[in-house]
């Protein structure tokens, strides 16, 4: 298993610097990790170190509470993606979902899905604030919308994901449908785990130590 491909190596602090952001794509270029996940602050300067090297660059929409409006979420993507943003990790709105306001959620997703057509799309449904029946109804809208990803947390909630996250999710999703397992993932130990439940990625500030089984 390369363990490297799974994993977007992440700083989304508050207090990040260009220094920090600067280590964060070296450390993601010695690695061959999938992907660096910047604020959209840091995507054009992330774009710029890693132009040469195979690592995607992965940015935030929406981050980390989801409840921007919709015209916000809208021009986030676009600015985003004519930044130089390879990926796209939106935040769906956790008011509206609650509400049982599904037609906004899902037109929601759908707008920012047709902005980042050519894009990776993932939809950060913080599972920390959802019962069951919530997430079932998020993978299926994440089914139905035809996103490329359904992540499990923003890591600035109560909890980051489970493993029962992910069994609710594989219960409904399709086929099509990968999981993207983030929050509060520190060990290799617990990576491989996430994995053998069904994630092909991996959100984490913990790459190194990941790759280094500590």
């Amino acid at each position: 298993m390369n363990l490297n491909e799974y994993i977007d190596h992440t700083n989304l602090k508050q207090t990040s610097t260009y220094d920090d952001i600067k280590k964060l794509c070296c450390e993601a270029k010695k690695y061959n990790f999938k992907s660096v996940c910047v604020n959209p602050y840091y995507v054009k300067y992330a774009r710029r170190l890693l132009k040469d090297s195979n690592v995607k660059v992965c940015t935030v929409i929406g981050f980390p509470n989801g409840y921007s409006c919709l015209e916000t979420k809208v021009f986030e993507a676009n600015n985003a993606i004519e930044n130089g943003a390879d990926e796209i990790d939106m935040v769906i709105n956790i008011n509206a979902l609650k509400n049982k306001d599904y037609n906004y959620v899902k037109k929601e997703i759908s707008m920012i899905r047709e902005i980042a057509i050519n894009n990776i799309l993932k939809v950060i449904i913080e599972t920390c604030f959802l019962d069951e029946d919530e997430i079932k109804k998020m993978t299926e809208i994440c089914n139905e919308t035809s996103v490329d990803f359904i992540k499990t947390s923003t890591g600035f909630g109560s909890r980051g994901v489970s493993l029962e996250d992910l069994d609710i999710i594989n219960k409904y999703k399709n086929e099509a449908l990968q999981i993207k397992a983030s929050g509060g993932i520190k060990n290799k130990e617990y990576t491989l785990k996430l994995i053998e439940k069904g994630a092909t990625r991996i959100g984490t500030s913990s790459g190194i130590s990941i790759m280094e089984g500590e």
